[in-house]
């Protein structure tokens, strides 16, 4: 089976909505116009329910079946980046510094596009949440989505996810058992010592040598203190220290990025982080203030339901497409959270060459849309078919 013959009927319309949703992008939880274009949608398509304000401006949409059965939950993430959009395009962004330069324009086309489809056919016994999710960027908008009780309150036994690979075959799926994408956590650590001449550091504790110091030893948390099977990323991407080349600044900081799977090296990275920082400190004579937070936690696919969903993906675009063995990806996703509460699977749909993730120029392939968009449909179809 290849791209569901109705939904390849109104891939215009789709084109139409994504386009919109791109020149409109808003950020985290702050998403009054995306919102009210989503529930706009579903409720021309005549979908049963709408739960809107879910974590401020989620939404979670509810589709019957032709009868009883259980709840299949699809998301997709909703908000933007920071970014100033660089691609020309006539439905480039119209709100200045932001942009859609991950794809969720994309992302809430393909959930819409599904939507579309299963009001219209109802080929299935259950019922499909359709959730729509703020904050994936930033602020954790699964995690605070799964908190206000979701999954419980809609009765979700199951959960699917799907993010765009630019640069992976359109058409192309790769999904895989058990973690897929990385935890990520993150330290900014502030030094603290005594400022002067740079012509008498004698009498004054650079923060800077420290500040080296510290970033150089920290990089032995992933050589010396981690097995070479376990993947572990530690990346110092930010040091902000001094003002003049004569001056010995007071103090300055550092941030680092910590991409990790494993709980026990997780917990880990943090004790050998914070002992590293101190013992600097106390050689070079300066204090230190660290703040460490642990962020999104590693995306783990139930590895049933990550067949299931490559079974699937086999039917849309064929066998020669589909991944089911994918590598671990260190980015990390707060689909996380959900697959926490839930079993599920998270799949990659490649769009074609182009500029990648988080990029000014990047832009969603409108050709994957009716490609995600008949995924999504057949997930619902198959996990829950009508009897």
């Amino acid at each position: 089976m290849p791209v569901i013959n109705r939904i390849a009927a109104f891939a215009p319309e789709m084109t139409a909505w994504r386009h919109w949703l791109h020149r409109h992008p808003e950020l985290e939880f702050d998403l009054p116009q995306t919102a009210a274009f989503v529930a706009g949608k579903l409720r021309e398509f005549g979908v049963d329910e709408i739960h809107e304000g879910i974590a401020t401006s989620g939404i979670v949409a509810l589709i019957h079946g032709r009868g009883p059965g259980p709840v299949i939950g699809l998301r997709s993430d909703m908000d933007a980046l920071p970014l100033a959009e660089t691609t020309g395009k006539d439905w480039a962004s119209e709100n200045p510094g932001k942009m859609h330069a991950c794809g969720h324009d994309g992302h809430m086309t393909m959930l819409l596009g599904a939507a579309k489809y299963l009001a219209e056919t109802r080929n299935f016994a259950g019922s499909v949440a359709l959730i729509f999710q703020p904050a994936e960027e930033e602020g954790g908008g699964g995690e605070v989505m799964v908190k206000a009780g979701i999954m419980e309150r809609f009765g979700i036994s199951q959960v699917y996810g799907m993010h765009n690979a630019p640069n992976l075959t359109l058409g192309a799926f790769e999904t895989g058992p058990g973690p897929v994408m990385a935890a990520v956590d993150t330290a900014w650590v502030t030094v603290t010592g005594k400022g002067g001449h740079g012509a008498t550091p004698e009498v004054c504790i650079d923060p800077v040598l420290s500040i080296v110091a510290m970033v150089q030893a920290l990089q032995t948390i992933v050589s010396r203190n981690t097995s070479a099977i376990d993947q572990l990323v530690v990346s110092i991407n930010e040091i902000h220290v001094g003002t003049a080349n004569n001056v010995v600044p007071e103090s300055g900081w550092f941030s680092a990025t910590i991409r990790s799977f494993d709980p026990a090296v997780r917990d880990m990275v943090e004790d050998r982080f914070r002992t590293i920082v101190h013992g600097q400190a106390a050689a070079f004579g300066v204090s230190v203030d660290i703040r460490y937070e642990r962020g999104y936690p590693p995306t783990v696919n139930t590895a049933s339901n990550a067949a299931f969903a490559a079974d699937v993906a086999r039917e849309i675009s064929g066998p020669d497409l589909v991944r089911d063995d994918v590598e671990r990806d260190m980015g990390a996703e707060d689909f996380s959270y959900m697959l926490e509460a839930r079993p599920g699977a998270f799949v990659f749909l490649g769009i074609g060459p182009g500029a990648g993730l988080h990029h000014p120029a990047y832009d969603f392939n409108d050709e994957a849309a009716p490609i995600g968009a008949s995924y999504f449909a057949r997930l619902v179809e198959r996990a829950l078919p009508a009897k």
